[in-house]
């Protein structure tokens, strides 16, 4: 080995050295305070053990990549707790619609390329939101084609959804001022005090992304500083769609009764 290569060598390990200390940590990985407050690796970044799938879904370099259609990837190891803190990134092409589900029904942290997507015209279905119940704070996306940090923490009847960083939904549905949010994830099929699921992935047919799955149960003693994030308006033409769609999903329902 010559001199330059030795030199190389040494620039790697140095900088390599910093970004441990500095607490950047490998993909797929949970750092020393991940682990000291519980959380759990649930992708191991070589292979899908533990989730349940029909062949549509891949680990590419690391990454969880949906490569065909066939359904949703699910975690079948084990039921998300009442009380959790899920961490979780996710990419998407243009265009492409996926979601997280954390609770039975319809409770979906919603997956969006929010330019080019319909839904991402309506804040109450766009990236981060409680899809059809609680419309983020604000866009913080980041391009489509870029790593997004998500995060969701529930406690007791409080619900809070994180998009790269920033506390996008604060809620206690509970409280009276929500009162509509709660009817409308109804008319979806979702009932905010279930619990119980099955976290999984949606195949809503586009190309997704994600690593970096991490999930903890939250201890009864812990707080998780609840603090009502007010969400975004809606306009006026928002709303009538969104009434329209309401009105296209209940007569769905009442022609499959019949």
């Amino acid at each position: 080995m010559n001199f330059f290569q030795t030199t190389v060598l040494l620039v790697i390990f140095l900088l390599l050295s910093v970004d441990t200390a500095c607490g950047v940590d490998p993909q797929n990985r949970l750092s020393k305070k991940e682990k000291s407050v519980g959380f759990e690796l649930l992708f191991n970044g070589e292979n899908l053990e533990g989730w349940k799938q029909n062949g549509n879904w891949e680990v590419v370099n690391g990454t969880i990549s949906r490569s065909a259609g066939g359904g949703s990837l699910t975690y079948t190891a084990k039921k998300i707790p009442n009380d959790f803190e899920l961490h979780f990134q996710w990419k998407v092409a243009r265009g492409s619609n996926s979601g997280v589900y954390y609770r039975p029904g319809q409770y979906e942290y919603q997956i969006l390329d929010n330019v080019v997507h319909v839904d991402g015209k309506n804040p109450r279905t766009s990236a981060a939101s409680l899809y059809f119940c609680m419309a983020p704070s604000r866009d913080v996306t980041r391009p489509v084609g870029q790593w997004n940090d998500g995060r969701v923490v529930c406690k007791g009847t409080v619900i809070q959804h994180w998009l790269n960083g920033v506390k996008v939904i604060d809620f206690n549905y509970t409280d009276p001022q929500w009162k509509f949010n709660v009817h409308l994830i109804r008319q979806r099929g979702a009932n905010l005090a279930d619990r119980g699921a099955h976290l999984f992935f949606q195949d809503h047919g586009d190309p997704v992304w994600y690593r970096n799955v991490k999930l903890r149960k939250i201890p009864k003693a812990s707080s998780i500083h609840h603090q009502t994030v007010q969400p975004a308006p809606l306009s006026e033409e928002v709303r009538q769609a969104e009434q329209e769609k309401i009105n296209r999903i209940l007569k769905a329902r009442k022609e499959n009764d019949s």
